[in-house]
């Protein structure tokens, strides 16, 4: 009887603790929906309510025009599949790309393979202002300006550059067993890679991938810059074709926001489970 009064006290002194912890997750949650929240409500208002009532009012009647004014000013499916298939398309290539060079480095042995990483976190360190020139006249030197391809290939490589960074240093710690019981039983390089390193990496590459996709998704001034024909332009762009040089329509912008933020909201949800199990598997190992 007297053993388990310890035990109790200490779980009734816990619960105020709890609850103030619950509380400043429920606050900091707030703060972080707020600027959704207000999307939502002056995307739903007319030109006139917002001007009536400002920012901060319900709207007096929900409705469709600023989303309909964007749609007529923006060609927002072109956009859409230009950037579904930038952002695909570098998630994949930029996932192989680091998992077959942070290989090469990780048990491969390269020379100079702390080096080369230092180069690969180097390049995920510039500023994009810094390389916008020979990007531009190298896109033209090509012949792939004004085509997704110039910015596929462009963050492929800058994308790459970062997984291979962090790849390398998780593939270094696998152990050497492992890798040496599978040459035993015969195994090529290759085979070594897909049958052992990558069922064990599997994970990191799904969070890797997700992330390569939202980061290339929402990138602005590189494709600003190289894709200027309003045919190959991605959301971003076609978002910030509407703030004008003296106004700015608020509401549609707000519309266009929105429609530009479901879409990664929708891609976050699919791919959930995939986030939190890779977190998870790496935490444990």
């Amino acid at each position: 009887m007297h053993g388990g009064r310890p035990a109790g006290r200490r779980r009734r002194r816990g619960r105020p603790v709890r609850w103030v912890i619950l509380a400043a997750a429920v606050a900091v949650a707030l703060v972080m929906l707020a600027p959704l929240a207000l999307l939502v409500l002056n995307a739903f208002k007319t030109g006139g309510d917002y001007s009536a009532h400002g920012p901060l009012a319900l709207p007096t009647t929900w409705s469709l025009q600023s989303f309909q004014d964007y749609l007529d000013r923006v060609d927002f499916l072109r956009a859409l599949w230009n950037s579904v298939v930038i952002s695909t398309l570098v998630a994949l290539l930029g996932t192989v790309v680091s998992l077959l060079s942070a290989y090469a480095i990780g048990i491969g042995r390269v020379r100079g393979s702390t080096a080369l990483l230092a180069v690969f976190l180097l390049a995920t360190m510039l500023p994009q202002e810094a390389l916008i020139y020979p990007l531009f006249y190298g896109a033209q030197a090509t012949g792939t300006f004004n085509t997704v391809w110039s910015v596929i290939i462009v963050f492929t490589v800058l994308q790459a550059a970062f997984g291979t960074y962090l790849l390398s240093s998780v593939i270094s710690t696998l152990p050497p067993s492992l890798l040496e019981a599978a040459a035993l039983d015969g195994a090529g390089r290759w085979r070594i890679l897909w049958s052992v390193v990558y069922p064990v990496m599997r994970p990191t590459l799904s969070v890797l991938m997700v992330f390569f996709f939202v980061w290339t998704w929402n990138e602005f001034y590189i494709p600003l810059i190289l894709l200027s024909d309003q045919s190959v332009q991605t959301v971003p762009i076609a978002l910030a074709t509407l703030q004008g040089q003296n106004s700015i329509d608020v509401t549609s912008l707000n519309a266009g926001s929105l429609l530009s933020l479901l879409p990664t909201l929708v891609f976050f949800i699919i791919f959930q489970r995939t986030l939190s199990r890779g977190v998870t598997v790496g935490s444990v190992k």
